[in-house]
């Protein structure tokens, strides 16, 4: 089968490697019917995730249709059609018995595309396939489906939850890519005053406002001004991190109200300043978190009555044999536009 096959940094290949096949009975071999890319995939390139060794297949978003599974699997058959999460969870250990699944101590946790080869290929094993997929209903659009193996539940678990986010805040997003973009969809559930998004490309701030953006700024125009004009000089209840970088997380941190929330999001490969000096006496609460997919049932279920909105996040659609095409235009959303890229077989 072919596959994106990780060379090391800067370095990738749509190459020719073997089949995957059943290494332990928990697995579940699917053939991928639909695959996106992801910010962390352009993270990993950057060589900002060093776990990630040469060879590795990348991706760890995908629909797929089973057609191979393990003794040890009871809950799926062939040809069932489902959503591969993007955490795997063993089930057993302490952190999965506390829902913890992105801190798996049984093997689990974000493996998928970083430890274990991923799903940016034809086909791909699942481990831990009962409890690491989600039957998909036929309503359900591939192309939607693809969006709750990582962006939905991350947005909403890391950002959305963790920054508690409650009727009549100011929330501010600073990156308003497919993570942010999610964001703000989640935050919307919870009927916030305000939501404030922050970037560099007007194409995504376009698409902010569709997401639910009130107002949105351009990260060289003075954001902390527009959230104290806002704010009556307070600032936020609660800011996202949804870039991973030192600017934006320190960014994060000086737009925040005393008592406010800091939720980063982002995935960061370079250290950032903590301002200690300035929030030691502020009360801020600054979280930070790996997704864990509790939510993932209770999000398909919004998905399917309608209460989610996805129809402006995929913005461009490629054949699975033009993945190395799609890489491009994804890694360059200023010039293209890109939001979420999605790959159909």
């Amino acid at each position: 089968m072919r596959a994106l096959v990780y060379g090391g940094p800067g370095q990738r290949s749509w190459t020719e490697i073997p089949d995957p096949r059943i290494q332990d009975p928990r697995d579940a071999v699917i053939r991928v019917d639909a695959v996106t890319i992801c910010g962390t995939d352009l993270h990993i390139l950057g060589g900002d995730v060093p776990e990630v060794t040469p060879g590795r297949v990348l991706g760890h978003e995908a629909v797929g249709t089973v057609v191979e599974v393990g003794a040890g699997v009871s809950g799926l058959a062939v040809d069932d059609r489902v959503l591969a999460s993007c955490i795997s969870a063993c089930g057993v250990c302490r952190f999965c018995r506390e829902g913890s699944y992105g801190q798996c101590l049984g093997g689990g946790g974000w493996i998928l595309g970083h430890t274990v080869d991923g799903v940016q290929a034809q086909y791909a094993r699942i481990p831990f396939a009962d409890l690491s997929t989600y039957k998909l209903p036929s309503s359900v659009p591939n192309e939607s489906a693809v969006l709750l193996a990582d962006i939905l539940p991350t947005s909403y678990e890391v950002g959305v939850l963790n920054g508690r986010v409650g009727p009549g805040d100011t929330v501010v997003v600073v990156g308003a890519g497919p993570i942010g973009l999610a964001a703000i969809l989640g935050s919307r559930l919870y009927s916030p005053a305000h939501i404030i998004a922050i970037d560099k490309a007007e194409s995504r701030l376009q698409a902010a406002k569709l997401f639910g953006a009130d107002t949105t700024v351009m990260a060289d125009q003075d954001p902390a001004a527009v959230v104290r004009s806002l704010t009556g000089g307070l600032g936020a209840d609660v800011v996202m991190e949804a870039v991973g970088t030192p600017a934006t997380f320190e960014l994060c941190t000086s737009l925040v109200r005393p008592g406010g929330r800091v939720a980063n999001i982002g995935v960061h490969g370079k250290p950032a300043t903590l301002h200690l000096e300035d929030l030691w006496i502020r009360n801020v609460t600054i979280t930070t978190g790996l997704v864990d997919t509790y939510s993932t049932p209770k999000l398909l279920d919004m998905l399917v009555a309608g209460q989610l909105d996805t129809g402006h996040m995929v913005t461009h659609r490629f054949a699975l044999d033009d993945i190395m095409r799609a890489y491009d235009v994804f890694s360059r959303p200023a010039q293209t536009g890109a939001l979420k890229v999605v790959l159909s077989r």
